[in-house]
């Protein structure tokens, strides 16, 4: 079991991390997810003990994870942290590179392994091509096939899928949290990017500004957002003043995302439609309310620039998404 107390770490004089505490349980699954700069990477650093917190302590196991000033190799034996950077070699192949760090066994062992891993980042093909002919994304694959290696109890991922192509993404990360959950190994990861954290994290940690905003199940976030940061995280999301409803308070809004909107001849707002989007599997619409402000949702088609249409709210949503 992790368990962080009221860590708080200042660089160059100004707090990256402030007063951060929460546990995770062993063999689960948690994402820590924020805006660029909010403190994703300098909480995982502090976690695998690269920094010398100023305040608070953190836990693996009970055990106290110490910084540099106490170890002469910073860094937690039980786990293995991948930055966004690699340290591969670069003039020896992809099953050379991943070999490295296996333990010594028998050779038969060692390819068995190998060969498993190769298939979790989804690389068998490359298996006798040199890095240094890799792309940037097959590069992060590698380095992370290098840190299953190794066996943590405990793994540390900053931005795991940012340089891998878009097509690939999925399936690599049902390959790698199935085979974290199957090993058991505990996993935190920080990402910007909520696809990588729903369906696969049980556990997620909003940060910004060094601070955690909330600590729940990606789930339960994006159905009961507390803030326009935390559903914007998710998908463009509505904020669409309370005023406009009867029985609400006036000074509130509603945060919508605008796949929970509907054209309904009954609906509670009346808008214009400005520009329609087509993203695949149905078509964005941008519009304007009467009352001026933009409300955006979606469609199965495309509606003509400057139709009027009239927009439903279900009440029961309305109830849960308000905020003061």
């Amino acid at each position: 079991m992790l368990d962080v107390q009221e860590v708080t770490f200042a660089y160059q004089h100004k707090n990256t991390l402030k007063n951060i505490s929460f546990s995770v349980n062993r063999g689960a699954h948690t994402c820590i997810i924020g805006e660029s700069g909010c403190g994703k990477s300098t909480l995982l650093k502090a976690i695998y003990g690269l920094l010398d917190l100023d305040e608070g302590k953190v836990f693996w196991n009970g055990e106290q994870v110490l910084g540099p000033a106490f170890n002469l190799v910073p860094g937690h034996d039980k786990m293995k942290y991948l930055a966004q950077e690699d340290h591969l070699m670069p003039y020896t192949t992809v099953s050379e590179n991943i070999k490295k760090f296996l333990s010594r066994q028998e050779a038969q062992w060692s390819q068995q392994r190998t060969e498993e891993l190769l298939e979790v980042i989804d690389m068998t093909s490359f298996a006798d091509t040199k890095v240094k002919n890799l792309s940037g994304g097959q590069k992060q694959r590698v380095a992370l096939a290098q840190v299953l290696a190794k066996e943590p109890e405990l793994l540390l991922l900053d931005e795991p899928f940012n340089f891998i192509d878009n097509f690939r993404k999925n399936k690599l990360r049902r390959n790698l949290f199935n085979y974290l959950k199957k090993q058991q190994i505990t996993c935190i990861f920080a990402t910007h990017d909520s696809t990588d954290m729903l369906g696969f994290a049980d556990q997620a940690l909003v940060m910004k500004e060094g601070k955690i905003l909330a600590n729940a199940s990606p789930e339960q976030l994006f159905n009961e957002p507390k803030s326009f940061y935390i559903a914007s995280l998710f998908q463009e999301v509505n904020q669409i003043s309370a005023k406009y409803f009867e029985g609400f308070s006036s000074t509130g809004y509603f945060l919508i995302y605008p796949s929970e909107i509907k054209i309904d001849e009954k609906g509670q707002l009346s808008a214009t439609v400005i520009q329609s989007y087509f993203n695949g599997t149905n078509h964005f619409i941008k519009a304007q309310l009467k009352q001026g402000e933009s409300i955006f949702f979606l469609e199965s088609h495309a509606i003509k620039e400057k139709e009027k249409v009239q927009l439903c709210l279900p009440k029961e949503l309305l109830k849960k998404r308000l905020v003061e």
